[in-house]
């Protein structure tokens, strides 16, 4: 495969309620340090307030630490529920990031995914999606133009609007919207020149709707006169590996029912049901449903290949939601080992070293026989040198 492919995570990010949380947050800091080493492209962090697990107030804070210990990796929102914020305060702190880290940021936005977030704050599920239009219509607004923006709905009221400071990044630095089995995150991404975060890729209604939700954008794009690209397409995606399928399936036994009791009895979030009331259950439906891929490194190359097929012309980014099924060393070394062994296979390094090697093995013999010859003629120049010093 000749495209290079990016890889990052999803952090939303998940942790056990009763455990330390500074010890959490400082360990979701060092795994993204960890994954800046192994050359992963992107981090997305969560924006989350209640059920006592997604344990990210706020994205902008844990991007600006971030940045500070990586060097490389970029660094985004995942997401930034827009129905929560007045719009021009997302643009502001989005553009002062994009500033305090020369451009390493990626706005990504979404309508809030927790009833229990928006409820205090007096928001019902039923409106955050019109919120989240018209803020990034706003936000959009605000980015891609100089001229002031009158905006008013129930939520926000906005009178010759400006930025602050003009972003860092030219001509902008990456926005994306959100999407699980809806059309409404596509249809945003199209009618503004976004990308998108198919957060619920894997999901069995997310993964019938991937070809449809590009054929949203398509069409979006065309009615608005806006461009959409393959490229800025992100795919969220579960999986943890090792070097064995028995060492993986042991190590999901330390976080594994957490995680899965979260999404069947906490959160308020139906597009992610994970049935399964064992861990044995719970790692079958992962690998058999092709929600994840629980085991060895060639099984995630499987599932990526899977995902490329179902979007009928690829995408650019596939991203691993973070999910402590495994302790942290485990989990570190899971990414160790998709950075080694799966980047390749979908960057084109793979191909091309191998076919490297094996021409040097086909051309071995008769090189290795003229590297013998000519170590054999050094020699013998070199006595013919000493024995012409003896004669006078």
């Amino acid at each position: 495969m000749s495209h290079r492919m990016k890889f990052g995570i999803f952090l939303a990010p998940f942790h056990k309620p009763g455990i330390n949380p500074t010890l959490a947050l400082e360990q979701d800091l060092e795994l993204v340090q960890w994954l800046d080493r192994c050359g992963y492209d992107e981090a997305w962090c969560g924006e989350h307030h209640s059920a006592g697990t997604e344990l990210s107030a706020s994205p902008e804070i844990f991007m600006a630490v971030a940045s500070e210990r990586t060097r490389h990796i970029r660094l985004g929102t995942g997401v930034v529920s827009v129905s929560y914020h007045n719009p021009l305060w997302v643009a502001e702190r989005i553009v002062q990031l994009d500033h305090l880290t020369r451009g390493r940021v990626m706005l990504g936005v979404g309508p809030g995914s927790l009833p229990t977030d928006g409820a205090m704050v007096g928001l019902s599920q039923s409106q955050t999606r019109g919120l989240l239009e018209d803020g990034l219509g706003v936000i959009h607004q605000l980015l891609t133009s100089e001229e002031p923006v009158t905006f008013q709905n129930d939520r926000w009221t906005l009178k010759d609007a400006r930025l602050h400071l003009r972003p860092y990044s030219n001509p902008l630095f990456d926005v994306a919207v959100a999407a699980v089995a809806s059309p409404t995150g596509p249809k945003l991404a199209g009618r503004f020149g976004c990308g998108l975060l198919s957060i619920g890729a894997t999901t069995a209604a997310g993964f019938d709707a991937l070809a449809l939700h590009w054929d949203v954008m398509e069409q979006q794009a065309a009615h608005y006169k806006t461009v959409v690209d393959r490229n800025k397409w992100r795919l969220v995606g579960l999986v943890h590996c090792a070097e064995t399928m028995d060492q993986a399936y042991r190590d999901v036994e330390y976080g594994m029912a957490h995680w899965f009791d979260y999404f069947q009895a906490v959160a308020a979030f139906p597009q992610m049901a994970v049935p399964g009331s064992n861990i044995k259950e719970m790692i079958a439906f992962v690998n058999e449903s092709g929600f994840g891929a629980i085991g060895t490194p060639d099984m995630v190359k499987a599932q990526i290949d899977r995902l490329w097929a179902q979007s009928k012309g690829g995408f650019g980014s596939y991203l691993m939601l973070a999910h402590n099924w495994a302790n942290f060393d485990a989990t570190r070394r899971s990414y160790d080992l998709i950075a080694r062994h799966v980047f390749p296979h979908f960057q084109g390094h793979h191909q091309s070293t191998m076919q490297a090697a094996a021409r040097a093995r086909a051309a071995r013999p008769a090189l290795a026989e003229v590297h013998a010859k000519a170590v054999e003629v050094a020699g013998q120049k070199y006595a013919a040198e000493v024995a012409s010093r003896t004669t006078h």
